[in-house]
Formats: C-alpha cells, structure tokens, sequence
C-alpha cells in the first residue's frame, strides 16, 4: 500500500520542487497516487537508532517545507482522495486551498505511538476550532470528510470522481487573475492573519493603497467601466 510518508528524503524533494519556479507557475496542485494522502513521517526514521540530531532534522525540514507553502507567490491546492494522518493533516491544513472526495478522513493520530502531533498542531490548530483540534490530537481518532468542511480543514468536498475535476477548475480559475495581485494578496493576507485585528486594519489599508499602484489593479479598474477582459501583465 502506498502511504507517502513524510520521509526526510520526500520532505527534501517537496522542498526542492515547491522551490522550482521558471516564472510561468500560477498555481501548484499537491496529489498523490494510493489510498492515502500521506500517513504523515516514517516512523522508521524517528527511532532511537537515528538519533536526535537525525530527528531535529526531520522536523525542521518539515517546518521548512509547511513555511516554503504559504510563502510562495502562488496559491497550493491540496487534492485529497483517503487519509490524510500526522503531517499529512498538517501538509492539508497548510495548503492554502483543499480539495477533498467523501471518503477522505483526516488524523492526528500521534498519541497511539506515544508521541503527540505537536507539530501537526501548529497547522491543524490555525485551520480548525481549538476544541476539535485538541479532541483530535488527544484522541487520535480520524474525522469524516464533512466535518473537516465543517470545521474549516478542507475548501470542499466533493464525490471520489469529481476531485481532480474539481481541483483543476479551481486552479483555472486562479490562472484567469493576475499572478502579481494573487502574490500580493497570498502574502498580505497571512501577514494579517498573524497582527491583533486594529494592527492587521491599519496593515490591509496600506497593502490596499500599494495595490493600487499596480498596473494591473489599474487595467483590471480599466476594464471594468470599458466593459472589457482584462490584459494582465502577469
């Protein structure tokens, strides 16, 4: 069975293709083959015989790669079909867009091995209510496709066969804006997302204002009262 597990050699080769722009990507979509999403770290890497140094390692390539997702200029989809565990629900929570079929279920399921999703939790715990991220950490026990919609985990759900048809047209209609608004507006809005909320008004208002100054914001505007398509730049 094909778990894509979290391994530092996978993490290494995320990072490196996350990182890969030739200046053309508008969106990027994380699939995957199998009846899992990814089981999260392999654990055969996090015993006593890789050591700590290994282990520090291992999280902080983790971390790396779920900053490198918000930080790049343009949106990640995640398209789910199965189960999602561990740092496979943190790589879901940090997309900034998630796909999900009906028989997806998401899990942090850390406690049954005895190390708790501590990382996973940074994610999970800004994705969904407090309450259920904790009864999902100190549990373990998965939650239903549903209500990780319900919850804020995933974008939508939709039937097993409709997922990549879904998650396409969500990434063409990305690619229908422009590529410099939608880098400013990803950044922007998780800057803001971090400030007390006065903090983060007075922070939008300039972004707004510097948006403006776009000549995109301002073909975009254009078009709008000429009854037109835009011609974006980018």
């Amino acid at each position: 069975m094909c778990r894509n597990a979290l391994s530092l050699s996978m993490l290494n080769q995320l990072h490196t293709a996350l990182s890969a722009d030739d200046g053309d990507l508008r969106v990027i979509i994380l699939s995957h083959t199998g009846p899992v999403f990814s089981a999260g770290h392999d654990l055969k890497e996090l015993t006593a015989k890789t050591g700590r140094e290994y282990h520090e390692k291992v999280f902080s390539t983790c971390s790396s790669v779920m900053n490198l997702i918000q930080d790049l200029p343009v949106p990640v989809i995640a398209q789910v079909q199965g189960l999602a565990t561990a740092a496979g629900c943190q790589l879901v929570a940090t997309c900034d867009i998630a796909v999900a079929s009906e028989q997806s279920r998401f899990a942090t399921p850390g406690v049954h091995v005895g190390l708790f999703c501590t990382t996973p939790g940074v994610a999970v715990g800004r994705a969904v209510p407090r309450k259920v991220a904790l009864e999902m950490m100190f549990t373990g026990q998965p939650i239903g496709a549903q209500d990780a919609l319900l919850h804020g985990l995933v974008s939508k759900v939709v039937p097993e066969d409709k997922v990549e048809e879904e998650t396409l047209k969500v990434a063409a209609k990305i690619c229908e804006f422009s590529k410099e608004v939608t880098a400013l507006g990803k950044a922007s809005f998780y800057a803001q997302m971090a400030l007390e909320k006065k903090a983060a008004y007075r922070f939008a208002e300039k972004v707004m204002v510097d948006n403006l100054s776009l000549e995109d914001s301002q073909e975009g505007i254009g078009a709008f009262f000429e009854k037109r398509k835009p011609k974006w730049k980018s």
